[in-house]
């Protein structure tokens, strides 16, 4: 994982550009590449041409002494900037033996070799994360990619000459471009085309494509079909295992909640050996450590605890206090460059999190992001009134990640330099995990009138590896689980810091995404200070939702169309502290 800035349509293209103006580009460049520096503490390069510049910072995760970027193909005339992983690159390797001559070992490389012979038509034969830019010099044309769910940030905008930058965060682009945006995550852009073109398309974005899958479990809860569940555990183990390539030492997030812990026990069982060789002697890290953070005494540290117990880690516990978090809040929406109310509550204590980790020497983690989304985990799910109604919320869901627990993921982790892979998220997982019958993942009634308990079919594929108690714990949200009084401690602070007077001009003081909460207005004047430019204001969502619902979510429950609480705890009857 690192971060890279790209200037291109640097002239008129009818002639080379003037030596004195390409010196001047690549100092801003470099400038803009500096602010990205937390992404990628172990080098930096940089690339200049008559109609393009790439700068990189780099965090060396795998080949940290050779993978150095920007790279260049094999006849010199490519440059690609990557930011991410591509956890195929061995098998692509393999394809390309003899035919390509290989410079590095970074897996990053052989996006080369596939532009070379497909041109843009190589994004489905990449599984990975990663946002790149390619310049290809003789014929004078570039391309950006951008992953399928939007795991790897990437942001677009122009200056006012027209100039065309694209880079990790937002934050490079604030001050010298007069436009930004957000690059669409599954698309490409390619000079020659006139936008954005969506790479990433799939028959279960649409329910029909589902709707009569085979069912792992009959209307009564039932299993009829073991093979579903076990396909969804072979999956999601070969997700991990392709994950856990690195160089470098690694570790697991491990809140005490059912993904997290399942993350933690797959990765357990690979860790002792190195996936490249299969050798025990090659593991760079012999123990695999995990890692949690809460106030003390919350939900999720005890939890946690009982995780790593059963699972064998050497397990690390963060205590934070609810003051340093404060003290942190600015520095937290700098890094995550939003105001949304669940990605900054959340965030805060990763942050935190992500500093105790690099003082470890630690430079990777997986994580659990994406379930929720993939199986429907929200509590609000409950409410779902039919199999086609949760599905399409699911579809939804994933499609937004890329604005909030993507982003909260990278980003408060990338602010000190720690990769966080999500297996979850894998292309191919995500396959099976939305090709699945929305039966399977549903809350049905049992005969016993309760509930079944959300994320059922994965509690159900990985349960002999799990304790109990945590395999059958019902969901918390993470800014919910690191400890409540912090969410409660949020509240009274904002609404004692807005007053009536400002928070009743809140229209007039920002017109475009008027915050709707007190809470919400006060991130909203620190990313102002931050990120002054009237298009950073739009880069951020701004949608009304419930315990992390879409709006169109709100239609399930006429009580909801009052409230606008992310909080897991919003879900009355549901949630068992619910309020």
């Amino acid at each position: 994982m690192c971060g890279f800035v790209g200037a291109f349509d640097l002239g008129d293209g009818s002639k080379p550009i003037d030596e004195g103006l390409k010196e001047q580009l690549r100092k801003q460049v470099l400038e803009m590449s500096k602010k990205l520096r937390h992404r990628g503490p172990d080098w930096s390069g940089v690339y200049t041409g008559n109609n393009a510049i790439l700068s990189h910072e780099r965090l060396a995760i795998v080949d940290p002494f050779s993978g150095k970027q920007p790279l260049v193909s094999d006849d010199g005339k490519i440059i690609l900037a990557v930011n991410g992983e591509i956890y195929n690159h061995r098998e692509i390797r393999a394809r390309y033996a003899g035919k390509y001559d290989f410079k590095t070992m970074s897996d990053c490389e052989v996006i080369l070799p596939l532009y070379k012979e497909k041109g843009v038509d190589f994004l489905e034969d990449i599984s990975g994360i990663f946002a790149f830019a390619l310049y290809d010099s003789e014929k004078d044309v570039y391309l950006i990619g951008r992953d399928e769910i939007g795991v790897i940030p990437l942001y677009q905008g122009w200056d006012k000459e027209g100039r065309y930058y694209v880079a990790s965060e937002l934050k490079s682009l604030e001050g010298q471009c007069e436009t930004i945006e957000e690059f669409p995550n599954g698309c490409y852009y390619y000079s020659k085309d006139e936008k954005p073109v969506r790479w990433y398309k799939r028959d279960w974005e649409s329910f029909d494509a589902v709707k009569d899958a085979p069912c792992a479990t009959d209307d009564k809860g039932e299993i009829i079909d073991p093979s579903v569940i076990e396909k969804v555990r072979e999956g999601l183990e070969r997700a991990v295992k392709a994950q856990l390539m690195s160089d470098v030492p690694y570790g697991v997030l491990l809140s005490g909640g059912l993904d997290s812990t399942v993350i933690a026990a797959i990765t357990q069982k690979f860790a002792k050996k190195r996936v490249e060789t299969g050798s025990i002697k090659d593991a760079w890290w012999p123990q695999l450590h995990s890692f949690a953070v809460g106030l003390e005494g919350s939900p999720d540290l005890a939890a946690a605890r009982k995780a790593a117990d059963y699972i064998g880690t050497v397990h690390h516990e963060i205590h934070f206090t609810i003051q340093e978090a404060l003290d942190a809040l600015e520095d937290v929406i700098y890094h995550i460059e939003t105001y949304d109310i669940t990605t900054v509550r959340a965030s805060t204590p990763m942050y935190l999190l992500a500093r105790a980790i690099k003082a470890m020497g630690i430079k990777m983690v997986l994580s659990g992001e994406g379930s929720d989304e993939l199986f429907g985990g929200y509590l609000y799910f409950h409410k779902a009134p039919n199999a086609q109604e949760f599905h399409e919320e699911l579809v939804r869901k994933m499609s937004k990640l890329h604005l909030y627990d993507c982003l909260r993921a990278n980003k408060s982790l990338m602010a000190w330099g720690i990769e966080g892979r999500v297996p979850f998220l894998d292309k191919e997982f995500i396959d099976i995990a939305m090709g699945l019958n929305p039966k399977d993942k549903m809350n049905i009634k049992l005969p016993d009138g309760k509930q079944r308990i959300e994320k059922w079919i994965v509690r159900k594929a990985f349960e002999d590896i799990l304790p109990p108690d945590i395999c059958w714990r019902q969901k918390e949200q993470f800014s919910d689980g690191v400890g409540y009084s912090w969410i409660d401690t949020l509240r009274e602070m904002t609404n004692a810091k807005v007053s009536d007077a400002a928070f009743a001009q809140r229209e007039r003081r920002f017109p475009v995404n008027t915050p709707s909460t007190k809470e919400e207005y006060f991130y909203r004047e620190i990313y102002e200070k931050l990120f002054p430019s009237p298009t950073a204001a739009l880069c951020p969502p701004h949608e009304a939702g419930v315990a992390c619902s879409t709006a169109k979510a709100l239609e399930w429950d006429e009580a909801w169309g009052k409230m606008n609480e992310p909080s897991g705890r919003a879900i009355a009857n549901v949630h068992d502290q619910a309020y």
